[in-house]
């Protein structure tokens, strides 16, 4: 079906899109919501209430949710956070049960998370405001790694992890190839350093309980060039728009350019240990410095 364009308004962006991507860009929801909130009757643009998504406009239109203008797109930031455990990643839980944006701090703007981590698990986890960066930083196609310290209970066979490289089918599902080294075995326990480039539903967890490694605790590191680093549990740190720019290609311009930046390698080459799960790692520098937890 053809799409409606809504004219715009003397003065506007001259730079057309769907309505549901800048209402993404504006940080208000991602596109799905936003199609969402366009069904439920919320969304209109100068005046008329949307029945459909395929209306293009800028950002010269008058376009309200519930009623209220929307805010004009920041530029795309970003921000690392040290999740604990016991935090749910959703803006709202059906259970009642604590989320990461309620334990934010109330000064920072609408986010919205890149990727999730799941009630027990900890570590880094995206943040932005960008809900078509946040789409770009979640696709396989990045080939960045997601590296997570694991806590396992049992004896672990190094033989066992080497064989992850090829991948493993866990119950009908096919995950990808994981990059996994035994670092300590403690008594009855160990730790294991894994990486992978995709990063399923609970994948870490189902694949170690396949090898017959339970896990007790699973701390997330590094997502892409991004690395916990020495951030303490619950802080939150914006990364710099210098960083944004070297690791995405994000300018800083103008809002409309920086919502359309691709998240696309810088010129310098990147440490192979980002790009690719069976390329050898390179050693961390700086902030990227790993924590070992005890």
């Amino acid at each position: 079906m053809k799409s409606e364009l809504a004219e715009p308004a003397a003065g506007g962006s001259a730079a057309p899109e769907r309505i549901a991507k800048l209402l993404a860009r504006a940080g208000l929801c991602s596109r799905r919501d936003a199609e969402r909130w366009i069904a439920q009757g919320r969304v209109s643009v100068d005046g008329a209430v949307l029945a459909s998504p395929a209306v293009t406009v800028t950002t010269g239109n008058d376009i309200r949710v519930d009623g209220k203008p929307i805010p004009e797109p920041d530029r795309a930031r970003v921000w690392r956070y040290h999740k604990p455990a016991g935090l749910v990643t959703t803006h709202r839980d059906e259970k009642g049960r604590p989320t990461v944006f309620d334990a934010l701090p109330k000064e920072l703007p609408r986010l919205i998370s890149v990727g999730r981590l799941d009630l027990s698990s900890e570590g880094l986890l995206l943040l932005t405001n960008d809900g078509e960066l946040k789409r770009k930083l979640e696709l396989p196609v990045t080939g960045w790694l997601r590296r997570y310290r694991v806590r396992v209970n049992g004896h672990v066979d190094p033989a066992k992890l080497a064989g992850l490289a090829g991948g493993v089918t866990v119950e009908g599902v096919d995950y990808g190839p994981i990059r996994a080294s035994l670092d300590r075995q403690q008594g009855d326990n160990a730790w294991l350093t894994l990486s992978l480039a995709e990063g399923k539903n609970r994948e870490i967890r189902r694949v170690c309980e396949h090898l017959g490694y339970p896990v007790s605790r699973l701390i997330r590191i590094a997502y892409g060039p991004f690395q916990l680093g020495h951030l303490e549990k619950s802080q939150v740190e914006e990364v710099q728009p210098k960083v944004l720019r070297e690791q995405l290609g994000l300018g800083a311009k103008s809002p409309d350019q920086s919502g359309r930046a691709r998240a696309k390698a810088h010129h310098r080459p990147k440490p192979a240990d980002h790009r690719h799960p069976l390329a050898k790692p390179q050693p961390s520098r700086g902030h990227a410095n790993r924590r070992r937890p005890s």
